[in-house]
């Protein structure tokens, strides 16, 4: 991707802000975040927003959003989510990581079937392969170890992941935080929301399925959704 490309990815602050809000009330709306659980940023050209720490991602305010410089300094707004050092980290690994896409925003959940799937997963992923939108929407999900909220090891483990996996020609979108939630990037926020609500559907019909024999796609299969539809499983 070159310079011209990176910058056409790029909103507005204005733009952006009123993009975190919308895809904020939208997930609340239908149940996919709750409370004042999960935090959502988007990456400016010279800079961050993210909400703010504590905030109820249905009742966003757009001039509430924390605006930061991009070493991570507070410029203005309610005082940041303590998960911006995550989020500084995704962008920056996606950067860097040979053959990633550079992370224009992340979400992150405590989506109800993710984290409960995650209290009994015994990794190193979330999920199998067994659905083809999962494969191509979501791809891998590692299951990161437990740190406590905004620890900053957790910072460090999931760039560590994100780079494991480029080097394996299977660059992620989402990470697992055991006991906690996901954190899903992508190149605007509505692609990212997608693969949340894809990512947690697919938790649900583990679940579902209860004690069943889960049946995986086979590698023939995988392969004829990389070949039709350039997935990166």
């Amino acid at each position: 991707m070159n310079n011209q490309q990176i910058d056409s990815l790029y909103l507005s602050e204005a733009q952006a802000r009123e993009e975190i809000c919308r895809v904020g009330q939208s997930l609340f709306d239908r149940g996919y975040v709750h409370a004042t659980a999960g935090n959502i940023s988007v990456r400016l050209e010279e800079g961050f927003l993210i909400t703010p720490t504590d905030a109820c991602l249905g009742f966003l305010n757009p001039t509430d959003l924390a605006l930061l410089d991009p070493e991570g300094t507070q410029l203005s707004g309610k005082r940041a989510s303590k998960t911006m050092a995550l989020h500084r980290k995704i962008y920056e690994a996606t950067d860097h990581a040979l053959g990633s896409w550079p992370a224009q925003c992340v979400i992150h959940t405590h989506s109800t079937h993710c984290v409960s799937l995650s209290l009994t997963a015994k990794g190193p992923e979330l999920l199998p392969p067994i659905t083809p939108y999962f494969v191509m929407k979501v791809g891998h999900v590692p299951l990161i170890p437990y740190f406590r909220p905004g620890d900053p090891l957790a910072a460090d483990a999931v760039a560590d992941a994100i780079l494991h996996y480029a080097q394996l020609d299977t660059p992620i979108r989402a990470v697992m935080l055991s006991k906690l939630g996901p954190n899903v990037w992508h190149q605007d926020l509505s692609s990212a929301m997608a693969a949340l609500e894809e990512l947690e559907e697919t938790a649900k019909l583990v679940q579902m399925a209860g004690a069943v024999a889960l049946e995986n796609l086979s590698d023939a299969q995988i392969d004829e959704l990389r070949q039709n539809f350039h997935a990166t499983w």
